[in-house]
């Protein structure tokens, strides 16, 4: 799809915004292993980025989609992945439902933080023993009076040492798998930033081969006592909303590493000039022209699909197979891309600094995390009617 002057100005205010206040603090996030979310979100949210496709009376802009692809493009510049995926995971994957399904109370308390940047959010449906298998998610609520009582586990959990709350996936009922799942917001603190609500645990702040600077947790829930009034939409609908959420994290993983990508080949184009062997640069042998060639080549191919996708998802088709074929093709291209780069680079792509080195590490993400590149061939191969869809 076209992008308007709309769409770039929104990219260039986050480019500026990312190279003023952003990637000279990297590498020491890097290292610490984790970002200050608060003060970064608070400041995207002045700036009036974290809601730009959510509904205007919450403080969002009211936007389509299109606009928040634009933006997760423009995240790209940022020099690591962890920061980017933070920060999408605040747009595009823990309040979507809310926004769309959430009672204006619900709404009010949470999402309006949320856009504002006074609040920091996750999105809770991964467990020690349910990842790409979202059915299989054993946390549970049980009513009393007015509250759901939570217990379980969430694994994996990205934003998590610092959120303030959770939109949590959990079996509400003892229906099928697929039909007895809510979504529920669940307090994680007593206020931004405040003490862990009763019954609440982070057990495990877990280290990532990549992806450093965004903090990844365990979490326990023991007899975790929150008003059923913070119920998303309709109980026992999580499932398909979360399903629909997923379509969107799919489009977002997709476009969000295009520019990295790009980035990568740019650096080792550079390097490539400037490294003389065997009488000649790098870049003369032309084996290394072509490789280079055909992989800017594929991210473009990408850029099209992905944004192809959006394109059909704004007029109300079902971008399903569409949005699984992206995220299947950016997860493996960040792999290719990276590995080949590194190559090229020789001993110093396998140096800890290098940045074609950190997307080598970041980006195996793309492939695991949002589904699996197993879950998305299935996916699509249900969708082409060549594989048998479960009776549920």
């Amino acid at each position: 799809m076209q992008l308007t002057h709309e769409h770039r100005e929104i990219q260039n205010t986050l480019q500026r915004f990312i190279a003023q206040e952003i990637n000279p603090h990297v590498d020491a996030w890097e290292a610490a292993e984790i970002f200050p979310a608060h003060a970064v979100f608070k400041q995207l949210g002045d700036l009036g980025l974290l809601g730009l496709c959510k509904p205007e009376e919450y403080g969002g802009a009211g936007l389509d989609y299109s606009y928040g692809l634009a933006m997760a493009e423009a995240l790209g510049h940022i020099h690591c992945g962890g920061v980017p995926m933070a920060i999408g995971v605040q747009t595009d994957m823990c309040t979507p439902a809310l926004a769309r399904f959430g009672s204006d109370e619900l709404r009010r308390e949470f999402l309006a933080p949320a856009i504002a940047g006074d609040a920091v959010g996750c999105i809770g449906v991964s467990e020690p023993g349910a990842g790409s298998d979202v059915a299989a998610i054993t946390s549970h609520a049980r009513k009393d009076g007015g509250d759901y009582v939570i217990s379980g586990q969430k694994m994996w959990i990205t934003n998590s040492l610092q959120a303030d709350w959770m939109c949590m996936l959990v079996n509400t009922g003892d229906g099928p798998a697929h039909k007895n799942k809510s979504l529920v917001v669940v307090p994680l603190r007593d206020g931004p930033g405040g003490k862990l609500t009763k019954g609440i645990e982070i057990a495990q702040k877990i280290r990532k081969i990549g992806m450093h600077s965004s903090d990844t947790g365990l979490l326990y829930f023991d007899e975790v006592r929150v008003p059923q009034r913070n119920l998303i939409g309709q109980e026992g609908q999580g499932f398909v909303y979360q399903m629909q959420q997923f379509q969107e994290e799919r489009l977002w993983a997709a476009v969000s590493s295009l520019v990295a990508m790009e980035q990568c080949i740019h650096d080792t184009i550079e390097w490539a000039q400037g490294r003389k062997m065997f009488g000649a640069t790098l870049a003369d042998q032309q084996w290394v022209q072509f490789k280079l060639a055909e992989l800017q080549t594929e991210i473009e191919a990408l850029r099209a699909l992905a944004w192809h996708a959006c394109e059909l998802y704004l007029q109300g088709q079902d971008v399903l197979q569409l949005a699984s074929m992206a995220k299947l093709k950016a997860g493996r291209l960040n792999r290719t891309v990276a590995d080949t780069c590194l190559q090229f680079w020789g001993g110093m792509g396998f140096t800890w600094e290098n940045r074609v080195a950190r997307l080598f590490r970041d980006g195996r993400l793309g492939s695991i995390g949002g589904g699996g590149d197993e879950v998305m061939m299935g996916i699509i191969a249900k969708t082409m009617g060549i594989a048998k869809r479960r009776v549920v």
